[in-house]
């Protein structure tokens, strides 16, 4: 699995533009074959930063999606919207499948 988590800091003025851009891109994203993940999150550190995190099932995955036409479009609407460049963090965890259950909390009945 690839995971990817970038954080976007979006111009002030423009953030609605930027979150109706973000959901379509979403599930335009989520629909590709070798997604497994793609959401979007507001920081709660600065409300002007949202935070995206992606999961595709390997490299190849990852590589069909940049190239798709909706990424392609994507990073065009994003250089308009962004305030300074985002920053990324990119894991190549072969043995990982996608999300699990986190052992130290669980719903109280």
């Amino acid at each position: 699995m690839i995971l990817i988590v970038i954080k976007f800091p979006v111009r002030p003025d423009r953030i609605d533009e930027f979150r109706t851009h973000a959901d379509e891109y979403a599930r335009a994203v989520n629909a590709e074959e070798g997604s497994l993940f793609f959401e979007w999150s507001r920081s709660v550190e600065d409300p002007n930063t949202f935070v995206c995190i992606e999961g595709f099932r390997d490299s190849d995955a990852g590589a069909s999606h940049v190239a798709t036409p909706h990424a392609k479009a994507a990073f065009d609407w994003m250089s308009d919207l962004v305030a300074e460049q985002p920053q990324i963090i990119y894991v190549d965890a072969p043995e990982v499948s996608g999300f699990g259950p986190m052992g130290e909390v669980r719903p109280r009945t």
